[in-house]
């Protein structure tokens, strides 16, 4: 039942990404990862006061490098929504497990046990060959850029996704960390704007504008119940279920947007998933307290 929790997440990460990639029309990367780490700061703030959390940390550093290295994916992954089909994009994201996977096979064969690791060596070999069955039938020769950036998202993110292992297991409550990551998301979009600036909303479009609030709002109650999912729920389940956010960003990709996914399209992002799922399998017998990452 739990897992339905993440279902749910799934759901409002794709809807998150159709206001991203609505948006995109009018904002520049920055600027979206701006607007959302304010809407969300704002409405984490209230969060931690209603629940009670202290925003004081033991472990602030553990959160500068969640947040440069969280704000990265975020930003990589907005600008490979805004050139690329929403299917597309979201799945090159989601493949933060198989990046997982790969960081552990480095690791044992930077220390000399990769025999140990075999297993987790073929979900990487068969999320790549994912990748290429995904990237070839779907993108354009003027958007290999952007695929590349959104394959590097998704690398960010499972650097995200271990940061907030550890800060997990360092005691620190899910909502203080995913508040954090706001304020990290805010202080760079400031940044940003203060070197590039930010559009003037003369010029904005009105269904740009619409969904300024909706992105942050969405990206905020997604991690809420991606967070409960994990805490309470089996570890591959849930995880198995995250890969539906696939599927509805394909139904918006097509809908909203359309862009079709040929056959050979459809079976690489099924290779991915596919991979996605054994590798958490594989790392949750391991790790089997692992947390997830946050958007």
């Amino acid at each position: 039942m739990q897992a339905l929790w993440m279902v749910l997440a799934s759901l409002l990460f794709a809807l998150m990404a159709v206001g991203i990639k609505f948006a995109s029309e009018s904002f520049g990367t920055l600027e979206l990862v701006f607007y959302r780490g304010v809407v969300s700061l704002v409405f984490m703030a209230v969060v931690l006061r209603v629940r009670g959390v202290s925003p004081r940390t033991s472990v602030p550093w553990m959160h500068v490098w969640r947040g440069v290295i969280g704000v990265t994916a975020l930003g990589s992954w907005f600008y490979s929504i805004g050139r690329l089909p929403l299917a597309t994009a979201v799945t090159l994201n989601y493949m933060s497990s198989v990046w997982v996977a790969a960081f552990v096979v480095g690791g044992a064969l930077l220390y000399g046990r990769l025999e140990r690791q075999g297993a987790l060596m073929g979900t990487v070999l068969l999320g790549f060959v994912g990748v290429v069955l995904t990237l070839r039938p779907t993108i354009e020769q003027h958007q290999l850029f952007a695929g590349l950036i959104g394959l590097f998202s998704g690398m960010c993110a499972a650097l995200a996704y271990l940061q907030v292992t550890a800060l997990g297991k360092a005691g620190e409550p899910e909502v203080r960390t995913v508040f954090y990551f706001s304020v990290s998301a805010a202080i760079a979009g400031v940044f940003a704007a203060l070197f590039s600036g930010l559009t003037p909303w003369t010029h904005v479009k009105p269904v740009a504008a619409a969904w300024v609030i909706p992105i942050g709002i969405l990206a905020s109650v997604a991690q809420w119940c991606m967070t409960r999912a994990y805490s309470k729920g089996a570890t591959l389940v849930v995880a198995s279920m995250q890969y539906a956010g696939i599927v509805f960003a394909a139904i918006f990709s097509l809908t909203l947007f359309g862009d079709p996914i040929p056959p050979i399209g459809w079976v690489g992002i099924a290779t991915i998933v596919a991979s996605g799922i054994m590798a958490t399998a594989l790392r949750s017998r391991a790790v089997p307290s692992a947390s997830v990452e946050v958007h």
